[in-house]
């Protein structure tokens, strides 16, 4: 295993940490001041929109996606280093670079299920930033943490399906311009192979019979630049038997065709996330003096920054192991490290968020610094695309499988 980053990587990593430095960080503030001037929290704000243009003119879009034809055809192991950079500010900088979820995941979905004319109508459009999407799978009165659980029905009827259903924190969905539902629901509810009952089909939002029913916030977020999260109704909303994705049945090979890369994305992310909220630490313990003497010469101060890189260290290491297992095995070969780095990296990332936001006391808790909103970000990657526990039976059952 040699993560040594290649020449390729080098560059892109070195435009994009001076476009951070440049244009992203100055932005956080200037974008939280000009949203709070929106008519809607859900409008584009406008430094966003000026973002993402100069990405596009610096070559720094579309970065996530291995296919080179739609992106910028990296493998998993070359992106890795470039998400932990775009997390050391999460809510701006994959939104900047249309490498955001659940955008991503459904550009990939599209990428390697979609046949031509979906690719044309829906995909093009996302990979060039002109629209957005929503990914609705979780419902609200199942737990969705079992996707077999899944109630919404699409039932076909002639030449359509009719989709009847209920889902909720579906992201993307509050965003103006999203324009297009990917939407898991069960077309075989009574059919044998409890994994073959469910099948994706897209649904335009200005569909009759879809409606927004209201906003969900995240620990008392919107989550404004990932477009929100929102709780859906289908009420026998009808589209083409044509919007299928892949085939009737294949709804549950899908999704974990889609979260399996989405779950590394995230951790990727998350070190970015530790990263920065180091660095914060090491400021806040080098610029603020308590008890006669500066945080940083308090002894419980060195242990929570020690651990901290300690931690960091050793979740990039198996991050990028992971990265590298899944472009050389592929994500099956790869299961064991994808669940793993998905149940270690949110829970250490919460641990060291939390230390540094009791190091910047009243502060840390505040909208002055990012501590508080990365807290609720990482707290919820221990819910999102699985629960903890849920990869912790996987896995359990996987180890044990040999001595049974």
């Amino acid at each position: 295993m040699d993560f040594a980053f290649d020449a390729r990587t080098e560059e892109l990593r070195a435009k994009l940490l001076a476009f951070m430095d440049e244009y992203v960080y100055p932005a956080e503030a200037v974008a939280h001041e000009q949203r709070d001037r929106l008519a809607s929290p859900w409008e584009n704000v406008p430094v966003v929109e000026e973002l993402k243009a100069e990405a596009r003119r610096q070559g720094l879009w579309n970065l996530f996606l291995p296919d080179s034809e739609y992106g910028a055809g990296l493998t998993n192991l070359q992106y890795a280093p470039l998400a932990e950079i775009m997390g050391r500010s999460p809510q701006l900088a994959p939104t900047v670079t249309n490498c955001a979820a659940p955008d991503t995941g459904n550009m990939e979905v599209l990428t390697q299920f979609g046949d031509e004319q979906q690719q044309k109508q829906w995909l093009e459009p996302l990979l060039a930033g002109e629209i957005r999407s929503a990914f609705a799978m979780t419902e609200p009165d199942v737990a969705s943490s079992d996707a077999t659980n899944i109630t919404t029905h699409i039932e076909r009827d002639g030449d359509e399906y009719v989709i009847t259903g209920r889902k909720w924190y579906i992201s993307g969905a509050m965003h103006p311009d999203c324009k297009i539902f990917i939407v898991m629901g069960k077309t075989d509810p009574d059919g044998e192979d409890v994994r073959r009952q469910q099948s994706m089909v897209l649904v335009p939002r200005d569909t009759p019979g879809v409606a927004i029913e209201r906003a969900m916030q995240v620990f008392g977020y919107e989550d404004h630049y990932h477009g929100g999260h929102a709780e859906v109704i289908f009420d026998h909303a009808r589209v083409p038997v044509s919007n299928l994705v892949g085939e009737e049945g294949g709804g549950f090979a899908i999704a974990q065709a889609r979260l399996g890369p989405g779950r590394i994305h995230h951790c990727m992310r998350l070190i970015g996330m530790a990263e920065r909220a180091i660095e914060l630490m090491c400021r806040r313990a080098v610029s603020r003096h308590a008890f006669g003497k500066a945080l940083a010469q308090q002894g419980v101060v060195h242990n929570w920054i020690a651990d901290a890189r300690v931690t960091v260290e050793q979740l990039r290491l198996l991050v990028l192991k992971t990265a590298w297992l899944m472009d050389t095995v592929g994500n099956r070969g790869a299961h064991t490290e994808i669940q793993s780095i998905k149940i270690a990296t949110p829970r250490a990332v919460v641990d060291i968020l939390d230390r540094a936001i009791q190091l910047h006391g009243a502060g840390g808790v505040s909208q002055d610094f990012p501590l508080a909103e990365l807290y609720a970000g990482a707290r919820t990657l221990m819910i999102a695309d699985g629960p903890d526990e849920v990869h912790q039976r996987s896995l359990a059952r996987r180890e044990l499988k040999q001595y049974l």
